[in-house]
């Protein structure tokens, strides 16, 4: 199994014909442990809504978002601060070992199309969406709003390290 603070199996064969709407809404210890995992002071209000559509090929759609509020310290005031976060899901699944790459067009370059994730064991980890996209919604430069960074005035003269030597050299 994996490492990750939450997990949830769906069953592909499992789904209805019509497809699966799956709610998820980590209690506080695992918003806790998902603050920890994300790198961020706290996880609040973490719900994700996931639409699973069964594709052709035993193959799944699944779609949905993921929305929390994250606790992060401001990278300007060095605050702490809440922030919302709301990321779209949408991923294909196939069975393990089905994909196989369509070789680009003579004359034309690899356009780097993302490769679908695999089903492992026929089960598809809600979890580990909710996971992923919870880290890919953080944002790695937190500004508080209203927070704007003022650099110190510096005379250009003091920050050559020339000058430094030459106050050492001759003193005012």
């Amino acid at each position: 199994m994996s490492d990750l603070p939450f997990s949830q199996s769906v069953r592909v064969v499992d789904l209805p014909p019509h497809g699966l709407d799956l709610k998820l809404a980590p209690d506080a210890r695992t918003c806790h442990a998902l603050a920890s995992y994300a790198g961020v002071l706290a996880v609040s209000d973490l719900a994700a809504q996931l639409h699973f559509d069964p594709e052709r090929a035993d193959g799944v759609h699944v779609t949905g978002r993921v929305t929390a509020t994250v606790r992060q310290t401001c990278g300007v005031t060095l605050e702490p601060f809440d922030a919302p976060l709301s990321e779209e899901i949408d991923v294909h699944f196939v069975p393990a070992g089905s994909y196989v790459p369509k070789p680009p067009a003579p004359g034309e370059e690899d356009d780097g199309e993302d490769p679908p994730d695999e089903i492992v064991d026929g089960a598809i980890d809600a979890g580990a969406l909710l996971c992923e996209f919870l880290v890919l919604g953080v944002d790695p430069y937190p500004r508080k709003p209203g927070a704007v960074f003022e650099a110190p005035a510096t005379n250009p003269a003091e920050v050559s390290p020339f000058a430094a030597l030459a106050r050492l050299k001759d003193p005012e």
